[in-house]
């Protein structure tokens, strides 16, 4: 974790920092933008997803019924449990962010942060990882993500603008001055229209 400039972040009102290793990763995982590293193409889909249950296996154990059973649910999820046998490196773009998104969700976490999610990934799927963020949010989960796909964005509870490391807004993502701030992050060069009760944004 990058440290903060300023200020603390608190987790259930303790420090994040504070934390050990294992028990924020387990509280706390992550989606990177980018993907995996290539070193990770001879594995399995089935492995890359086992992955996810590291922070809750005991030290030299290996993975019980419980770690195998989220892995088939997180595949599951994500559509990507018939491809368990395959090479990580024969999927496409798409199909690998989707195994990936698939160890995230097998991890089990109170909180759960992603950067560009939805990269690679077509309509249909984008649709499923909407689903699937607004089932983690009833469970009662935290979901912070990052997007440039505004107009799946303003479907977020809350909404926060930044330009250049700064905020420009932050609240939720209905409000007037949501839109206000997105029309002046992006120099005006978008509309912002509500259709069927959704936003959808289109570039001006």
């Amino acid at each position: 974790l990058v440290p903060t400039q300023r200020g603390r972040v608190k987790v259930n009102g303790k420090d994040l920092q504070s934390y050990a290793h294992r028990e924020r990763a387990k509280t706390v995982a992550w989606l990177a933008q980018g993907g995996a590293d290539q070193a990770a193409d001879d594995l399995s889909t089935y492995d890359i997803v086992m992955l996810g249950r590291f922070p809750h296996l005991p030290w030299l154990s290996p993975p019980g019924p419980a770690d195998h059973a989220a892995v088939q649910q997180a595949m599951e999820q994500t559509r990507v449990w018939e491809w368990r046998s395959r090479l990580f490196g024969s999927l496409s773009g798409g199909e690998r962010q989707r195994v990936l998104l698939a160890r995230l969700l097998a991890v089990q976490a109170d909180i759960v942060l992603m950067d560009e999610p939805l990269a690679n990934l077509d309509p249909p799927h984008q649709a499923d990882w909407i689903a699937l963020v607004r089932s983690l949010v009833a469970q009662g989960r935290t979901v912070v993500t990052v997007l440039h796909e505004i107009s799946l964005a303003l479907l977020a509870d809350d909404l926060l603008v930044l330009q250049a490391g700064q905020l420009h807004y932050a609240g939720p993502s209905h409000e007037p001055t949501a839109h206000h701030a997105l029309q002046t992050v992006f120099d005006h060069r978008l509309s912002i229209h509500q259709v069927n009760n959704r936003w959808l944004v289109l570039p001006t």
